[in-house]
């Protein structure tokens, strides 16, 4: 926006903007009017598209979630929806994002146990500081964390190679604080929700972290797979079922890989 005008411009623009008041008009408007304002806009606040929705007969007032003001920039797909439902009277079937993704799930291993024997508050450090070495080390092999409840750790990779690397530095550099972890890693697609990462995929990689033992690092077979060739060695742990997820799932604990 800087530098689609010139200071003296812009000055103008904003001047002739905020002296426009169409307010007397707005009661005289006798066509179907649909007003959409994000309730988070971080230009102009929601109130004066309420007011507008309030003033002329009959309109229909959407508020969006998000904060962009721009109409393409954000959730436009949603924003679209309301469009074409006014118009058309049909509410379009709107198609989640989905991408292929490897999930990585850490666990730290009797932190129930490890919390009552060091206290409420010593423990909330420990965490915080166990929080910020896996961030560090999810950013620097490419990786996104995605959620953190309590002492446990939700990130995706562009790849398994990658999510492999980083659950082998987190259980080292996380033996420097005294804990022990598990990993979960599976390779599946993915359905991206904003900020979040949801879908089955999800469900399998926080199942297989589940079964891991303490410092088990734990691929399903998809992984497994994707990684023939590698220099990464596996042993197979069998056949398992995993909670809410159907059939049968063959697991593989790493035991080598290369840095």
């Amino acid at each position: 926006m800087r530098i689609a005008a010139s200071p003296g411009a812009g000055i103008t623009l904003y001047r002739m903007n905020v002296e426009v008041d169409i307010r007397a008009i707005l009661p005289t408007i006798r066509v179907p009017t649909l007003i959409l304002h994000r309730r988070g806009d971080r230009l102009q606040p929601c109130e004066g598209a309420r007011y507008m929705a309030g003033q002329i007969p009959g309109a229909k007032f959407v508020e969006l979630p998000g904060d962009d003001h721009m109409l393409w920039i954000g959730d436009a797909d949603l924003l679209l929806a309301e469009i074409q439902e006014f118009l058309t009277g049909e509410t379009p079937m709107l198609e989640a994002d989905r991408v292929l993704a490897t999930v990585l799930f850490i666990d730290v291993v009797q932190s129930t146990q490890r919390a009552t024997e060091i206290g409420d508050s010593r423990w909330r450090d420990l965490v915080d500081n166990y929080h910020q070495l896996v961030s560090k080390e999810v950013a620097r092999l490419g990786g996104r964390v995605v959620n953190t409840a309590g002492d446990g750790v939700f990130a995706t990779f562009d790849g398994p190679a990658r999510a492999i690397k980083c659950a082998r530095a987190v259980r080292d550099v996380v033996g420097s604080l005294g804990l022990a972890i598990r990993c979960g890693i599976h390779t599946g697609e993915c359905v991206i929700e904003g900020d979040d990462v949801a879908g089955i995929a999800v469900h399998i990689g926080a199942r297989v972290a589940a079964r891991a033992d303490p410092g088990e690092i734990l691929l399903s077979s998809t992984v497994k797979d994707l990684i023939a060739g590698s220099r990464v060695e596996c042993s197979d742990r069998g056949s398992h079922t995993l909670k809410g997820v159907p059939g049968r799932w063959r697991l593989f604990a790493v035991q080598e890989c290369a840095r």
